[in-house]
């Protein structure tokens, strides 16, 4: 059985994963203790309730974020060329996360959809510090939500349905910096 500080992440890991998998309904407590390889008695050892269970992992979602606000402010191809160039679902941590909390927002959990609310007004705060004009700024949030969603279905984006790349759309994020 994993020790306490590396059982807390797997069981983390066991949530984020089963929410990701098979939605919030199959998230039991005995199923995210039995993905984790502990026992039921472990899992409330480290959190008492599914509620601190995902507060937890929203706070994941929320450092995940935080970093890559920090990466996005400093790139230097600017916030909203980053933010489409990285809207496209790599499965990365940050990208699990996001689906998870989804799925969470989507089952009625006002704290998901509190923190994601959260996460995109940052997102979109710091596109219009580049981009001054509100709706473009908020055309230019719309197409990494856009590309972030079709990418993230099952088989590939569709480039050929669309009739351009990523690279097509960094052009129109362009024109819409230049407003």
């Amino acid at each position: 059985m994993p020790r306490p500080p590396k059982a807390r992440a797997a069981i983390l890991e066991a949530y984020k994963g089963l929410l990701v998998s098979d939605g919030e309904r199959a998230a039991t407590m005995d199923a995210v203790a039995a993905a984790a390889g502990v026992s039921k008695g472990g899992l409330l050892y480290h959190f008492k309730s599914k509620e601190s269970l995902a507060d937890a992992l929203l706070e994941r979602l929320r450092t995940a974020a935080a970093e890559d606000r920090e990466r996005m402010a400093a790139s230097e191809e600017g916030p909203s060329r980053y933010f489409v160039r990285t809207s496209v679902s790599t499965g990365s941590d940050l990208d699990m996360l996001f689906v998870a909390a989804v799925r969470l927002a989507q089952s009625g959990s006002a704290a998901a959809l509190a923190a994601l609310e959260e996460l995109d007004a940052a997102w979109l705060e710091l596109i219009r510090g580049e981009v001054p004009d509100p709706a473009a700024a908020a055309a230019i949030m719309l197409i990494g939500e856009g590309l972030y969603h079709y990418s993230s279905l099952a088989g590939t984006w569709p480039e050929a349905a669309f009739g351009t790349g990523v690279e097509g759309l960094l052009g129109v994020v362009d024109r819409l910096r230049e407003g």
